[in-house]
């Protein structure tokens, strides 16, 4: 079942790499700062009616040393099936781009950190013709918020690590230190962690803890209801619309996408509500600036 824990588990590598620094430093690879990261299409159909699907996809071409695939794959318990899936994914994957794979999954809770590592394997009497072992990351090797300078440095990391140890008797507390940390950020970075963390949370016991630590307004997962949505929609139009004007330039600038002096004008320019929702909802997938103005069914205009 795909939930916004899963989708926020994985989902997170593509907009920010660096949260695989524990793999890369556990694997002896170079960090991921060093290298160009790409992601790449995590559709793995075949020809026939069999649609499969990695959670997330990313090239690795690392400033020296050979490329790699990083398959991500959240998990949020075990499953009969994810073995064999896990194992055609790699070999798909190595086949499609003749680059190794690095499998990694994404565990909240160690019953199913542990049995996410393996081995998978497909065996004929006593030999292994196949043998598929995920590197986990989970609650034993991703590093728990311990001060609030962690959340300043590495605002990716902290996210991360918040939702990997959301069940954790020390999750409360952990989330406490979260909302004190992000008290340093300017409003719209504190806006864009916040709502990573509130949906990446919703399907954990500690989601109405965070929701009661949140004190400022935004989104930037529009429709999720989150308590920034819904303190947003309260809000007066031109706040709004100020509000919903920097997401959008944030988000582009997240994303490396160059904003042209055009491009930010008319963003910064523009009032209307149902527009900059719109321009905002393109630029969680959009390839260049102009594609939020292009003329469409869903254009307002």
């Amino acid at each position: 079942m795909v939930t916004s824990t899963h989708e926020t588990s994985h989902r997170i590598f593509q907009d920010h790499p660096e949260v695989l620094t524990p793999a890369f430093e556990a694997l002896g690879l170079p960090p991921p700062a060093k290298a160009t990261i790409e992601a790449l299409t995590p559709d793995a159909t075949e020809i026939k009616p069999l649609e499969r699907r990695v959670d997330t996809v990313l090239k690795v071409e690392p400033s020296e040393g050979d490329g790699l695939l990083i398959a991500i794959e959240a998990q949020t318990a075990r499953s009969r099936d994810k073995g064999s899936s896990w194992s055609y994914y790699v070999a798909y994957l190595r086949a499609k781009f003749d680059l190794p794979v690095l499998l990694v999954a994404v565990c909240r809770n160690r019953p199913t950190a542990s049995w996410a590592a393996g081995p998978f394997e497909c065996r004929v009497g006593n030999w292994t013709t196949q043998a598929t072992r995920p590197f986990v990351l989970g609650p034993d090797n991703v590093p728990v918020i311990t001060d609030e300078s962690m959340i300043v440095r590495e605002p990716a990391m902290a996210t991360f690590s918040a939702i990997v140890h959301s069940d954790s008797e020390d999750a409360p507390a952990i989330l406490d230190m979260v909302a004190r940390g992000m008290r340093s950020f300017d409003k719209a970075t504190a806006k864009y962690w916040c709502e990573w963390l509130e949906v990446g949370l919703e399907d954990t016991p500690v989601q109405e803890t965070w929701r009661e630590l949140e004190k400022m307004v935004g989104t930037y997962f529009p429709g999720r209801g989150t308590l920034f949505e819904q303190t947003y929609l309260e809000g007066k139009a031109e706040g709004r619309a100020e509000d919903r004007t920097v997401l959008i330039l944030r988000v582009l600038e997240k994303r490396g996408i160059d904003i042209p002096e055009t491009a930010r004008e008319r963003i910064t320019s523009c009032t209307d509500l149902d527009t900059l929702t719109l321009w905002f909802d393109r630029s969680l997938t959009a390839t260049a600036a102009e594609e939020l103005f292009a003329d469409g069914p869903d254009d307002p205009s």
